[in-house]
This record gives structure tokens, sequence and C-alpha cells, in this order.
């Protein structure tokens, strides 16, 4: 008895405790779905602070230092932002980002336009250089660089 009740608790806890891996289910995108497959393990970073170190698939490494489109929604990093040229994209809405706990950072992508754009809450498409940061917990683990809005 004693046993049932033990393996029970242990089959609960490890339901609890084990969570699926986040599906994309965005806007259409070859894309998004194979940035959301990236894990993390912990680490520390170039400064020794701990930080959750991005673990980049075999199909995530082929797409660094390619061009890629990314449809998502614009989040500012600074509050009050109206027109800016480094900007986060998200795959998820404003209201739906891992900003707020929705998400993780596998959701969304830091941005540097090469022409600043007006802030939307609309659906946009962004092309660029795709980087993949591992190292620095001070930038996002997506960067894409020499970026244009490609969509309004």
């Amino acid at each position: 008895m004693k046993i049932t009740v033990l393996l029970g608790c242990v089959l609960i806890a490890t339901i609890a405790v084990a969570q699926p891996p986040r599906r994309y289910s965005g806007p259409h995108s070859e894309i998004w779905p194979k940035l959301y497959k990236t894990t993390f393990e912990k680490s520390v970073d170039q400064s020794g602070m701990p930080f959750d170190k991005p673990v980049f698939t075999d199909d995530v490494k082929k797409l660094a230092t390619t061009t890629i489109t990314l449809p998502g929604y614009i989040v500012p990093f600074s509050a009050g932002t109206k027109k800016s040229s480094h900007l986060m994209l998200s795959s998820l809405p404003l209201n739906a980002c891992f900003f707020c706990g929705v998400g993780g950072p596998e959701t969304a992508v830091e941005v540097f336009l090469m022409e600043p754009m007006v802030y939307t809450d609309q659906l946009v498409e962004i092309t660029g250089k795709l980087l993949l940061n591992n190292m620095s917990s001070s930038q996002l683990i997506f960067i894409l660089e020499n970026a244009t809005v490609t969509k309004k």
C-alpha cells in the first residue's frame, strides 16, 4: 500500500513538473517553428553572472548568418517610443509576449533596422541577417542585423 501511494505521488509530481515544448501557433512562418525548438541550460555569461544559455538545434545553426524573413509584432525597448531602428520582434502579440510571462526568449528577436520605423501594433514582416547569441545575457538570443521592414 505504501509503495502504491509513493508511486502515485511520484507520478503526479512528474506530470505536474513535465511541460511540453512550446508550439508555434502564430502567423504563417517557416522560421519561427525552428526557433521555438531552442532549449536552455544553466550557465554563466562573460561577466560571470548566471543565465540560461540557449542550446540551438542544427536547423537553427544552419540559419545563422543567412537572411531570413519573420512575421511578428513590434515591441519597443523603451516606453513611449514612437519611432526606432532598434526594437524587438515578437512572434506573439504584445499582450502575450515573453515579457508578459506567456512565451520564452525563443519567441522574440532583437532587431537592428537600417531605417527607423514608426511603431505599430499591427502584424509586420521583417527581413534581416540572423545572428545567434549564446554568450551574452545583455542581448536577446536571436538578433536580426541590417534589417528592413518588408510588410506593414
